[in-house]
């Protein structure tokens, strides 16, 4: 590798890791809030068996798990100002990304929600709590432990799906090696190096969502022993 490589290489990681900074991780961290929001109103509707609710989330859930995340954003950047809605990039990308996200983590929380048995639900009726105590104190966080690996891996897909937003101007890490690539015109290194970006973001990520995992499964551990004792 030649000096000139090299030393494009340093410019455009530099450029990689501020977009990264600015714009990959805030879009992420933002976008996977949303969609945490969005999820969980979506599965406690149908939890609650909520009759007009559930069929809303029903149909938000199979618009947005039915159709690409890519012709999404292009509908929503491209397609709403023609409604008169407009949007910057920054914030549709974020918009978009947390409603896509949040259909799946929707079926991930209710699956979760569903594995909680009915007799600990009785139980919790029986030594006097109402409805919201027993979903706060006893299916909330049971089901939370269930969907907490998927939930991870979901983080972990959303942040390489971030890669898209770059097709709707903003300029995140793809964005940035893109322009190091259209004037330089190295795109194997360069493309190889955001990849390797990314590949060790998501690295970070799995390395929390195990020990996130462990954590959860000392407490569940603990709480099972302590059940028995009494």
């Amino acid at each position: 590798m030649d000096e000139r490589i090299i030393g494009i290489l340093q410019e455009a990681l530099g450029k990689i890791l501020v977009a990264s900074i600015e714009v990959t991780i805030p879009l992420t961290v933002f976008g996977f809030a949303l969609a945490m929001v969005v999820a969980l109103f979506m599965a406690l509707v149908q939890y609650a068996n909520i009759k007009i609710l559930k069929q809303f989330a029903r149909f938000y859930i199979w618009i947005f798990r039915g159709t690409p995340l890519l012709v999404q954003l292009f509908l929503a950047y491209f397609g709403l100002p023609k409604l008169g809605i407009v949007l910057d990039a920054f914030p549709c990308a974020l918009l978009v990304l947390g409603l896509n996200e949040g259909a799946y983590c929707a079926e991930t929380l209710r699956s979760a929600l569903e594995s909680v048995s009915e007799g600990q639900i009785e139980a919790g009726y029986c030594v006097g709590m109402n409805y919201l105590q027993i979903m706060w104190h006893v299916v909330l966080p049971q089901a939370f432990r269930t969907a907490f690996p998927p939930l991870s891996n979901s983080l972990i897909s959303m942040l390489k799906d971030t890669s898209l937003a770059a097709t709707i101007t903003v300029a995140d890490m793809f964005m940035a090696a893109q322009r190091v690539v259209g004037r330089t015109y190295e795109p194997l290194w360069i493309y190889c190096e955001v990849a390797l970006v990314y590949l060790f973001m998501s690295t970070v990520l799995t390395i929390l969502q195990r020990y996130g995992e462990k954590k959860l499964s000392s407490y569940t551990s603990k709480e099972n022993t302590i059940k028995e004792v009494m």
